[in-house]
């Protein structure tokens, strides 16, 4: 367990400032506050966040680049209306159903996976299908194709379920149990209503990159800056996002020997949309010149463990090693806790993070994770102090990740060990 002691110990280095890390997500914080509640990517919350990062780096001295890409967009606005002889109380949108307020004949065509399944229907007629078989897109798009104006698709269990379209769709889509789907079919008009934003829209990476270093040797040091769209994200990620800027500040005119390259992904949250662009942006030459990416994603768990992401695989659970040279950036970060004299675990290379792209780019990866929802374990709790049974983040992906919910000894202990493990992977004294 972590007692007063070692955390005095760990905490007396001068290094990294926990005050300005904690400026920055004060920062995000009146950001989310004047933009909604939230930084998510494609609302104004995120674009205000990557301005302030990209000033603050502008500001050190740093070349930025804001790099632009497409992203599928989706917010439901209101609940759906579905009614039949009667109105359907248990009724829920599918992700990136079009908007619309229809009223029809439904007709029952199957599975729909099939554009067979359609023949001989009218258009402006409701579809009503079945879960199953194919995925929700296809049924959709074959529906559309027919003319249909809506679609209800029905559960062959009991109950309702949640159901994603994986882009924007043109018409109103719902999902219904089997006995709403039953009665529905013996309706003849039903009406479908949805209200949703569901668009492509347009976000940016943030890259900065050191002007001394060896061009053909670059580390990576990335987190991703978007939250979600249900809170401010100042745990997940504005404390990776914001110990990365901190970092990057302290290195602005620094002469390491490999170049160190700064990272803020966009749409992290919607499926590592931005780190997965920025690899796939990046010719067979730019790729090798990248020799390596940590990634920070939540380190000031309330309830945290440190979590170094395992390199080596020694732990033997879960994901495999990392590409070679990982255990070399996983040696890096312990080296930092042995010589304070704090507690750590292995964390599993999951793929839930922006280490993902890279790792299957064949890049090394590693970094620093103190929770998210798992709960803390009694093995745990007594390691790292702490509360057993409860969240590792209590307000993960929720409307109370503010600043109260971040712990600022976990947030120091991170940040300085960042700072530490980068300065030794990059030889810089």
């Amino acid at each position: 367990m972590i007692t007063h002691a070692m955390l005095a110990l760990a905490l007396a280095t001068p290094g990294i400032s926990v005050d300005n890390v904690m400026d920055h997500l004060q920062a995000f914080q009146a950001i989310a506050n004047a933009h909604g509640g939230n930084r998510a990517a494609g609302e104004p919350g995120y674009d205000a966040s990557a301005a302030y990062v990209a000033t603050r780096l502008q500001q050190a001295g740093y070349k930025v680049e804001q790099q632009p890409f497409t992203f599928p967009f989706y917010r439901e606005l209101a609940p759906p209306v579905l009614v039949g002889k009667k109105a359907f109380p248990k009724v829920v949108t599918f992700m990136f159903s079009a908007s619309g307020d229809v009223t029809a004949e439904p007709r029952r065509v199957g599975d729909g996976c099939m554009p067979s399944d359609f023949e001989g229907f009218e258009p402006g007629k409701i579809a009503l299908v079945d879960r199953g078989d194919c995925t929700f897109k296809v049924k959709v798009v074959n529906a559309t194709r027919a003319g249909a104006a809506a679609v209800v698709v029905a559960n062959r269990a009991k109950g309702v379920f949640l159901g994603s379209l994986e882009s924007p769709q043109r018409i109103p889509v719902v999902g219904v149990s089997r006995a709403a789907g039953e009665k529905l079919a013996k309706s003849p008009s039903v009406r479908v209503a949805t209200s949703t934003v569901s668009e492509e829209r347009v976000t940016h990476n943030v890259i900065a990159q050191t002007a001394a270093g060896a061009a053909d040797d670059v580390l990576m040091v990335g987190a991703h800056l978007d939250s979600v769209k249900d809170g401010p994200g100042i745990n997940d990620n504005g404390t990776g996002s914001a110990t990365v800027l901190e970092l990057a500040l302290r290195m602005a005119q620094s002469k390491p020997k490999r170049a160190l390259r700064f990272a803020f992904w966009g749409a992290e949250e919607e499926g590592l949309l931005g780190s997965t662009h920025y690899v796939l942006s990046l010719t067979d030459e730019e790729l090798k010149r990248v020799t390596g990416y940590v990634n920070l994603d939540m380190v000031g768990s309330d309830n945290y463990t440190f979590g170094i992401y395992d390199g080596d695989d020694s732990a033997r659970t879960g994901a495999g090693a990392g590409p070679k040279g990982s255990a070399e950036i996983e040696r890096a970060f312990q080296e930092y806790f042995k010589r304070k004299r704090l507690p750590y675990q292995d964390s599993d290379f999951t793929g839930r993070s922006d280490y993902g792209p890279f790792i299957a780019a064949g890049i090394p990866a590693g970094g620093l994770f103190t929770g998210a929802e798992e709960h803390k374990s009694e093995a745990e709790a007594k390691k790292f102090g702490g509360k057993a049974g409860q969240p590792q983040d209590r307000c993960y992906h929720r409307s109370c990740d503010t600043l109260e919910n971040v712990n600022r000894k976990a947030l120091r202990v991170c940040a300085e060990a960042l700072e530490s493990a980068i300065r030794r992977l990059v030889r810089l004294s």
